[in-house]
């Protein structure tokens, strides 16, 4: 059955995120666009469809742990919702046209994503002050375009200025329950044909919630360094293959 199929795409891009804390987006849209050849017009509003479950169960875990800054969370949660809605009615109203410009994009992503296994830590925290409201925007924004992004955006910039990773995680994760929400009905009302696409997204849906218990465990043993590295390389190499069939 080709349900299976998404059900193994969802199931591999939620054993990344959910090590990582990130990536669930950009593995799902490079994994749909490689493998089941998903038109990019689509893809976005179907990957954010999916993710709603996963992001909700993600948050409140945080939230549980206590892993959430309320204050920065608001600060996030505005500007990422706007930036999403914009993103959103620029996918559907272009379309395939911003193909090209999305695998360049994905391709500096797994670049970033790679470059994090050679970071040093141990940084002091940096006041973000205003950056936040443009960290948020642009997240939003192109997370919508690219299928993916909030999480190697807000998650990787807050930790890079020193902030609390653990507090980092847990923060970008519950915002970005809200931000995927907002940018799935902007894609639910932009787009007449959506729920053709129910198969991807229950299988998507089946395969995260099959692995967030796994990937749970694994994130405490399984190095991230290694793994950053792997996903990185990953996500690069296919986003260059798309770029060169295009062309």
């Amino acid at each position: 059955m080709i349900i299976l199929l998404y059900v193994l795409i969802g199931f591999m891009a939620q054993m990344i995120d959910g090590t990582l804390g990130m990536a669930y987006g950009v593995s799902c849209r490079t994994f749909l666009r490689t493998i089941a050849g998903v038109p990019a017009s689509i893809v976005s509003a179907v990957v954010h469809c999916s993710e709603i479950p996963t992001t909700l169960v993600s948050g409140i875990s945080h939230w549980k742990l206590k892993n959430v800054d309320s204050k920065m969370l608001l600060k996030l949660i505005v500007p990422g919702v706007i930036g999403g809605v914009l993103g959103a009615y620029l996918l559907s109203d272009l379309g395939d046209m911003l193909e090209p410009f999305i695998d360049v994009y994905l391709i500096l992503i797994g670049i970033f994503i790679f470059t994090k296994a050679f970071q040093k830590e141990g940084k002091k925290p940096k006041d973000m002050g205003m950056l936040v409201f443009p960290l948020g925007l642009v997240g939003g924004f192109l997370d919508a375009t690219g299928g993916g992004g909030w999480g190697p955006v807000v998650n990787s910039t807050l930790i890079a200025t020193g902030q609390d990773v653990k507090k980092s995680v847990g923060t970008t994760n519950t915002a970005e329950f809200i931000v995927t929400v907002a940018e799935t009905a902007a894609f639910t009302a932009l787009m007449v044909d959506f729920t053709s696409y129910m198969t991807i997204i229950i299988g998507l849906i089946i395969g995260g919630v099959i692995a967030a218990p796994i990937a749970a465990v694994l994130c405490k043993k399984i190095p991230v360094r290694p793994l950053l590295g792997l996903v990185g390389a990953l996500v690069t190499g296919l986003n260059i293959y798309n770029l060169v069939l295009l062309f």
